[in-house]
């Protein structure tokens, strides 16, 4: 029996278009997810092979990004990386263990959450560095928490990210995006060898994805700079409030 070809492409352009996404604004998780699971991947087993299909796209866009790297002043990038391998696994496992169905009913609220976070994040973070800001301790626990979420789903995690750096005091947007992909990147990666060890993952898909995100991912990072993130921002948060309600419907009529 011959393999349908429909649901490759599909793949394949979620995967490139997931991977610029990421490398300019984040949010490729709304594209490939739903895509998965339309084209008959179980949930949890969607959202595990996402993530191994994600990864390796992350660190094209670091590598892209690698002359924008500076310092956090007070925190060094080894101890961003421990607590955001801890993170990743204790998330993963908790991906893991969680049953289909279970995941199934949270899946919505899960990416309607990100939206939120997407669409909202930047009105919000201006008004609380106003009255909030974190030290090196905080922004550790705080990256420790998106480890837990990015292994656990990671939708918006990118947005959080810059969130959480901006909050920290940072303002360069080059600089922040070289980290958030670093790290993104770091998160995804360790919770693939929990995925991986559980079996949770389909090959042919993923590999698929995986492949057409690298090249988006690595192209997107070399354009980031000439694109105005406003159209970018507003197209994403139409795909993601679209997949959002296309959920909630599936579940709930």
């Amino acid at each position: 029996m011959d393999t349908p070809v429909l649901p490759y492409l599909l793949l394949a352009a979620a995967g490139f278009i997931a991977g610029v996404m990421n490398a300019v604004a984040g949010g490729g998780t709304f594209v490939t997810f739903p895509t998965l699971v339309f084209t008959g991947v179980p949930s949890v087993v969607a959202n595990a092979s996402n993530a191994v299909a994600l990864f390796p796209a992350s660190f094209a866009s670091a590598w892209a990004y690698r002359s924008d790297f500076k310092p956090f002043e007070g925190v060094s990038f080894k101890a961003m990386t421990i607590v955001s391998v801890i993170g990743g696994i204790a998330g993963a496992l908790l991906l893991v263990y969680t049953p289909e169905q279970t995941f199934d009913v949270l899946v919505p609220w899960l990416l309607l959450a990100a939206t939120l976070l997407f669409a909202f994040g930047p009105q919000i973070v201006p008004r609380l560095r106003t009255v909030l800001t974190i030290g090196p301790a905080g922004l550790l626990f705080i990256q420790f928490i998106v480890g837990i979420y990015g292994g656990y789903f990671g939708g918006a995690m990118g947005i959080i990210m810059l969130a959480v750096y901006s909050l920290f005091g940072l303002s360069n947007l080059n600089a922040m995006n070289a980290t958030k992909t670093l790290m993104a990147g770091i998160i995804n990666g360790i919770s693939v060898l929990v995925f991986v060890g559980a079996g949770k993952i389909v090959w042919p898909q993923t590999a698929t994805i995986l492949v057409a995100a690298l090249a988006g991912g690595y192209l997107g990072a070399r354009v980031a700079r000439k694109m105005d993130p406003k159209h970018v921002r507003m197209g994403i948060i139409s795909i993601a409030t679209a997949v959002t309600v296309a959920f909630f419907l599936k579940n709930y009529l």
